[in-house]
């Protein structure tokens, strides 16, 4: 959640999770060790955030092989993982 001293510029509302300041993406290998994090305001979609991280994590992590997703992230990030 977001505090009062958080920038309103980094801040949003998802109405669909009902979160309201800022959402944290992750990505953990099977032992739980982080391979890659994202802070996003709110109001980024999953999808989108997922997008740009990633690209991120396959840069420094080429060997994945197999990625598993909660169902927020449904969708276009299914074909992009498939054609990446």
């Amino acid at each position: 959640k977001a505090d009062a001293v958080v920038g309103a510029d980094s801040r949003g509302f998802d109405g669909g999770k009902l979160v309201n300041g800022r959402k944290r993406h992750v990505v953990v290998d099977t032992l739980g060790l982080l391979l890659g994090v994202m802070v996003t305001a709110a109001d980024t979609g999953d999808r989108a955030a997922a997008h740009v991280l990633l690209e991120q994590v396959v840069d420094a992590h080429h060997r994945l092989a197999l990625i598993w997703a909660d169902g927020g992230y449904t969708g276009s990030i299914v074909e992009h993982c498939l054609a990446t």
